[in-house]
């Protein structure tokens, strides 16, 4: 039986990419595709590789407020924090539809957290501790048959999937990790500002939410400290690269007495032995080798004389870092293999 799935805000930059992969996953039906923006609209006439794909009446774009009493199998939410959990909320009440959101929304437990790092009261403060997070890796056993999962940020899915396991086995510090994270310009989102508008991103480079000001780091440092025990900060500070898309994440950090990097490599194999999608390099990796794909790529690497570890990993911020996540979500919390329409 085919599943049934809706799109909420399939405009946006992951919307699109979302559909290029549910069009391609064997058990998918596209029930609807919603849009405040531009309801009533052809999809094919907003993206032309659609045109054609799509039964006429479900190319249409609906509005929210005529999906919002359907109950799809599943339903992604791609809509901006604050108005994701709003609307994802029927579906999430209904105990029939299992939820993605990609947004901001349901990533955070701590509530205060949230609330300092988005700058609004929580929509539904409710239902945040219903929400399973979505690093695919680690949290499998938990993914698998959730209702409410919140997909991680881009940034957050570079670090964390290497940072945690080497946390959890003690094989770094949890203390003085640096991140250094670079990124294109399709993480933005897709309406132009002055920082992501081609006349200003393109010959050059630029770092924002410096060390400790990006709401990501935020996430990071609950994640990690949920790995560690204890309580962890970080230092992170992301740049706008001039590419379309693609995240490479440089992470420097202190390896626990008596650990090495070659003790830091066999744990990230070890950890990601049966992982599809998660590759330890003996090479530094590129963005350009996981581009379009839902792969992440990492690197450890111990500097000679010295007790520090540098871990370079990449991703696609589109697709592992997004859309390709999520739809690994979506088939382990309904039982199916986790690449299917990814592999």
């Amino acid at each position: 039986m085919a599943i049934k799935v809706g799109i909420l805000g399939a405009t946006g930059f992951t919307g699109q990419e979302l559909m290029v992969l549910l069009l391609r996953h064997p058990q998918v039906e596209i029930a609807w595709l919603s849009s405040e923006s531009q309801p009533g609209t052809d999809y094919g006439k907003i993206y032309p590789q659609f045109q054609g794909r799509l039964p006429a009446s479900v190319g249409i774009l609906r509005s929210f407020a005529d999906v919002k009493a359907t109950q799809p199998d599943v339903v992604f939410s791609c809509l901006p924090h604050g108005a994701s959990a709003e609307c994802a909320a029927p579906f999430a009440a209904n105990g029939k539809t299992l939820v993605i959101d990609l947004s901001a929304d349901f990533r955070l437990q701590d509530l205060a957290a949230y609330e300092k790092a988005y700058a609004h009261p929580h929509p539904l403060p409710e239902v945040l501790k219903q929400a399973r997070y979505g690093l695919t890796e680690i949290h499998a056993d938990a993914i698998k048959g959730a209702r409410l999962i919140a997909n991680p940020g881009c940034y957050p899915t570079s670090a964390l999937l290497p940072l945690m396991p080497l946390i959890q086995a003690g094989v770094i510090s949890p203390d003085g990790i640096i991140i250094d994270s670079k990124s294109g310009v399709s993480g933005a989102g897709k309406k132009p500002t002055e920082t992501t508008h081609y006349v200003y991103a393109n010959e050059s480079v630029a770092a924002y939410g410096v060390g400790d000001k990006h709401r990501h780091r935020v996430e990071i440092m609950e994640q990690l400290s949920l790995s560690a025990g204890r309580k962890v900060e970080v230092l992170f500070t992301p740049h706008l690269i001039p590419m379309e898309r693609g995240i490479l994440s440089t992470i420097y950090c202190d390896l626990a007495p008596g650990k090495d990097g070659a003790a830091a490599e066999a744990c990230l194999k070890a950890a990601y032995a049966g992982a599809g999608f998660v590759r330890i390099r003996e090479d530094f990796p590129r963005t350009a080798d996981v581009k379009h794909s839902n792969f992440c790529h990492i690197k450890v690497y111990q500097p000679a004389g010295g007790n520090k570890l540098i871990i370079v990993s990449v991703l696609d911020n589109m697709v592992k870092g997004a859309s390709g996540q999520a739809l690994q979500n979506m088939n382990l919390a309904l039982g199916l293999p986790a690449g299917l329409g990814l592999a």
